[in-house]
């Protein structure tokens, strides 16, 4: 949180409005781009004045990484909620995987400023530091499936991230790009990061 905010406590209004700004402007950058983006534009589209959002926030640059924070904090709390309190590390991993590809798919408009974002210096780190938050939770869940003999050794980093690789790669290219649903491609997402190439039956011979 910028610290010109976390100085001032805001009214149940003010958080409102607050929002309605970050939710307005993040449509805007994810379909206009964030530096044909003025603020003149997010006022002038919120009908209010300059004053109103300097109230809220310092500068453009302010307003996304806040945007992008808040997003990635929505896209953990979806997941945790999908997970509750399920023991079985690898349904863990599933539920993980599917309410990552849920959320995309409902807020689309967000995974695309991730993309941008992970591009311009400004806000790469943001971005990283979501990275490594989401390696750290399913880490977890990978080493315990390997502690349970569920899935087989190896270095639960590595296995971690060909997780998320493969999750985020599907996402792109057949939900933001190609707009297939995410119930289909999580189908796909799950049976590759669970079972491989070969599959169970054919893993299980092997």
């Amino acid at each position: 949180m910028a610290d010109h905010m976390a100085t001032r406590n805001l009214t149940p209004r003010g958080q409102d409005r607050r929002r309605q700004l970050m939710d307005f402007a993040a449509r805007r950058f994810a379909a206009n781009g964030y530096h044909p983006t003025s603020v003149a534009e997010i006022v002038s589209g919120m009908g209010v004045g300059k004053g109103v959002f300097y109230w809220y926030f310092s500068s453009k640059e302010e307003l996304l990484i806040e945007i992008l924070q808040g997003a990635l904090y929505e896209l953990r709390k979806r997941q945790e909620l999908a997970i509750g309190d399920e023991s079985d590390p690898v349904r863990r991993i599933e539920l993980g995987i599917r309410a990552s590809l849920e959320w995309i798919s409902q807020a689309r408009h967000l995974s695309t400023l991730f993309q941008f974002a992970a591009t311009e210096e400004r806000f790469a780190p943001t971005i990283r530091r979501g990275q490594q938050v989401a390696v750290a939770d399913t880490a977890r869940h990978v080493r315990e499936a390997i502690e349970q003999g569920r899935i087989q050794s190896g270095d639960p980093l590595v296995l971690t991230h060909a997780i998320l690789g493969v999750t985020n790669h599907l996402a792109r290219v057949y939900i933001l790009e190609a707009g297939e649903s995410a119930d289909r491609v999580g189908d796909t997402a799950v049976d590759f990061c669970l079972y491989g190439l070969l599959g169970v039956s054919a893993a299980a011979t092997a």
